[in-house]
């Protein structure tokens, strides 16, 4: 009996395709927007909480805060400039400064950026050797793991670099980099990044023989981590008559996940609408079925079948739609995911596509399913008062 009100249920919902792909339209729309949305938010944040793991203060040249902690932290913009390093290292010193680790940047490999740093970059992050060692000469490389896996880099490999972040116009011919080792994936921003001694990024643009003078040594920045929380407050005051100043990256992420929030809000608020435009849809349909078919529903009850039979044969129809959208809507959003994760990859070197489901997802699909059969339920409540004899006399 089951099998043929299933079977009874998906006759009534293809008889009329207009009808049934409108209201699969709209509520697979909405669905995949929200589940979009919920995919989009998890990645990002956990994007953004790892990778400020620790770092309570980046120091940099002056400019904007948030441009700092996006250049330094996340390398998905240009820094704001370069500072001197003997003016960073007296920050170092400061008493409320636990450690620091200095960054110097500005050339890149296909894309790539080209990072001088200190080995306890690596180690902050949790990184590990996949393969070789960590870089110690000048011009040695220890390459991160999608940068290994998307150039197809492996030990003993050379390249040249090209100034700048991204263009690949002006390329040093005069200074060879070698890969000495590649890191496993561990999810964090130094899978994207080449890393190198900061005497690599200094002596790159020097001709043979020249050496950098320890005065005039400069770096892109420094990530901190404090020791004292007034650091938060007497730092800034000590930087006032130079060139540099420190952010905030939980600040800064904050402010910037709130300028989001604004936008996805809304779109939340538009994807709801949707969704609910597709359960009056189903409550349309459903009636109109009840109307429209009130003489073969009489004839059911004729032989043999019962009110709360056809009452939970119009449940199953609108059912079957609101489970068939809901399903269609989780995978447009995996669909969705797929694009912006090759689109954010491209720009940004980050990978954020995610296909599992998440448990705010699953909520989700219930209550869409649980709204559906609502929409449904109350128009059937009209077959439960069918007057048989009555409507097969009108026919």
């Amino acid at each position: 009996m089951k099998l043929g009100l299933f079977y009874q249920a998906w006759r009534n919902i293809a008889a009329k395709p207009l009808q049934t792909i409108l209201s699969l339209a709209l509520l697979s729309f909405g669905v995949g927007m929200v589940s979009l949305m919920l995919l989009t938010e998890k990645q990002v944040n956990e994007a953004f909480q790892r990778n400020i793991k620790d770092i309570d203060l980046v120091l940099g040249a002056k400019g904007s805060p948030l441009q700092l902690i996006l250049a330094n932290v996340y390398h998905i913009d240009a820094p704001t400039g370069n500072i001197s390093q003997r003016e960073a290292e007296k920050v170092l010193k400061h008493p409320y400064i636990e450690s620091g680790i200095p960054l110097a940047y500005g050339d890149n490999h296909e894309g790539y950026r080209i990072v001088g740093t200190e080995h306890s970059y690596v180690e902050h992050y949790g990184a590990t050797l996949a393969k070789g060692k960590l870089w110690k000469s000048p011009f040695e490389v220890t390459a991160g793991a999608r940068v290994a896996e998307n150039l197809g880099l492996r030990i003993g490999d050379t390249f040249f670099s090209a100034h700048g972040l991204k263009d690949q116009t002006d390329i040093h011919t005069n200074k060879t980099f070698t890969v000495v080792g590649i890191l496993n994936s561990n999810g964090s921003v130094v899978d994207q990044l080449l890393l190198t001694p900061m005497e690599s990024i200094w002596n790159v643009h020097l001709e043979d023989g020249e050496v950098v003078d320890a005065e005039t040594r400069e770096i892109t920045a420094m990530l901190l981590k404090k020791r004292n929380p007034l650091a938060v407050l007497t730092i800034p005051n000590t930087l006032r008559e130079t060139n540099m100043q420190v952010a905030l990256p939980s600040i800064e992420v904050n402010r910037l996940t709130q300028r989001f929030g604004v936008g996805t809000s809304a779109l939340r608020a538009i994807a709801i609408l949707i969704m609910a435009l597709s359960f009056a849809s189903i409550f349309i349909s459903v009636l109109d079925n009840i109307r429209t078919r009130r003489h073969e529903l009489a004839l059911m009850r004729t032989m043999g079948g019962t009110p709360s039979t056809l009452y939970r044969l119009l449940l199953l129809e609108g059912g079957l739609l609101s489970t068939a959208g809901t399903a269609l809507g989780l995978a447009i959003s995996r669909v969705g995911m797929m694009t912006l994760g090759q689109l954010v990859e491209s720009q940004f070197h980050y990978d954020v596509a995610a296909f599992a489901i998440l448990g705010s997802e699953w909520a989700l699909a219930g209550a869409t399913v649980l709204v559906g059969l609502l929409a449904a339920a109350i128009p059937a409540r009209q077959s439960l008062r069918l007057d048989i004899s009555r409507t097969l006399s009108e026919a």
